[in-house]
């Protein structure tokens, strides 16, 4: 059938044309199953990027990919199966204390999450920075974890959702991964065949956001919203500031690292908690698990301080083959990267503006993240102690602490990370960490 071979297709969307549901299964089914080559892979979502989808086109190529695998149900679980995604950000490691969180809260959060997409980081490779971390498990399994613990963050196996899976990694590295269409099938198909009953999408916006501006933003939560409108997924959307890195550290065991002192009420990320509680609040009340807000956020600090929500935490690492001792000992499973070089403060002053994009590039270039798929990627380094916009800072202090694997690389990075903030006398006024996103038809 010539009509829908590769070329065919890739040139019809090409050429401004609406490619109909049967065509667009061709082109989920010829990426799932290796018969389109990358090159093509990548011509057709450069092709999507230069032309764009409709939202009808847009929602039937979500299905073709959501059905080129196998799909899960939960119909035997007790309770609501709840879900977050974000668009990607900079010390982002939400989704590591969330699902722990509503897990201990009654929910069940089985959350088939992604690995670093070009300067933001992934859930996947912060979670491969514990040995025996089994991000791929079997289908089984993965019930097993999700019954046992309430929680599990894993990949998409080989039978989920195979042709998002390809079309990822390729949107990497071809300059497509702010193109909205294909973040909206990408998104959607994974929820979608995770059988989630309810989800949060976290749209970053701001200088270290796939897409910065808001216009971008609001325009993708509309899409989203308008494709999942039938499919019987609850979805509301928040926006979230990414004018400065979420946490305090950037790179995969740091980044951890940080979430396992909150799930033990130790360190300090502020920002990160906030914006973890407000979108569990949120998810509870969807899952209808709270009375109201002020429940469920009740709820929700108590299984933090009762240690409830890191007991889950560590029950899913252990039954996916991690140490069962991991937030007891996290320094014994977490490895350092042997060089932590400070870069200093230039003058004293406030913190006016953070490139978080930079910093982002810089732990690429440091090892931690890929410039290509199926890249490895070095674990250990980053940025930590990564000051805020806004914060005040004296001359000689520490801006981030550049953590590598030679005082070479180190020293290669230490101007970017430098130049990547600018400074003031005075401090920049304060923004919101979030603003929930009101639907069109809502308005007015």
């Amino acid at each position: 059938m010539n009509g829908l071979s590769a070329a065919s297709l890739i040139r019809r969307k090409r050429n401004g044309e609406r490619l109909e549901p049967a065509e667009l299964r061709a082109v989920a089914q010829g990426i799932g199953n290796d018969t389109w080559s990358e090159g093509q892979v990548g011509a057709f979502a450069m092709a999507v990027a230069w032309r764009g989808m409709g939202v009808e086109e847009c929602r039937d190529f979500t299905l073709a990919l959501r059905d080129s695998g196998q799909q899960l149900r939960w119909d035997d679980l007790p309770g609501p199966v709840l879900d977050k995604h974000s668009t990607g950000g900079v010390g982002d490691g939400v989704s590591l204390l969330l699902a722990p969180l509503l897990a201990a809260c009654g929910g069940y959060v089985p959350m088939i999450s992604g690995r670093g997409l070009g300067h933001t980081g992934g859930t996947l490779d912060k979670l491969e920075s514990v040995a025996g971390y089994n991000v791929h498990p079997t289908t089984a399994h993965l019930r097993e974890v999700v019954h046992a613990a309430g929680c599990a963050i894993v990949g998409q196996g080989a039978d989920w959702v195979p042709a998002d899976r390809r079309l990822y990694a390729v949107r990497d590295v071809t300059a497509t991964v702010d193109v909205a269409e294909l973040m909206v099938a990408s998104i959607l198909s994974k929820k979608l065949a995770g059988g989630a009953q309810a989800l949060v999408l976290d749209i970053k916006t701001g200088n270290g956001a796939q897409l910065p501006g808001m216009a971008a933003a609001r325009a993708l939560a509309e899409r989203m919203l308008a494709t999942a409108r039938g499919t019987g997924l609850d979805m509301r959307a928040v926006f979230s500031d990414m004018d400065q890195v979420l946490g305090r550290e950037a790179g995969n065991a740091l980044e951890l690292r940080a979430a396992l002192d909150l799930l033990c009420g130790r360190g300090n990320n502020p920002r990160l908690l906030a914006l973890t509680l407000e979108l569990a609040t949120e998810l509870l009340g969807m899952g209808g698990l709270c009375h109201d807000r002020a429940d469920a956020d009740s709820r929700l600090r108590a299984a933090l301080s009762s240690g409830a929500a890191a007991e889950r935490f560590a029950h899913m690492v252990s039954l996916l083959g991690g140490p069962a001792d991991l937030l007891e000992r996290p320094e014994a499973y977490l490895e350092a990267a042997p060089v932590q070089q400070a870069v200093l403060s230039p003058m004293s002053g406030h913190i006016a503006a953070v490139d978080v994009r930079a910093l982002g590039q810089v732990v690429v270039d440091l090892g931690g993240g890929r410039t290509h798929p199926g890249q490895a990627i070095d674990h250990a380094v980053g940025l930590a102690e990564v000051i805020g916009r806004g914060d005040a800072v004296e001359q000689g202090q520490p801006l981030a602490i550049v953590h590598a694997r030679n005082a070479g690389a180190a020293g290669r990075v230490e101007a970017r990370v430098r130049q990547a903030f600018r400074l003031a006398l005075k401090a920049p006024p304060l923004e919101p960490l979030w603003h929930w996103h009101v639907p069109t038809e809502c308005v007015g």
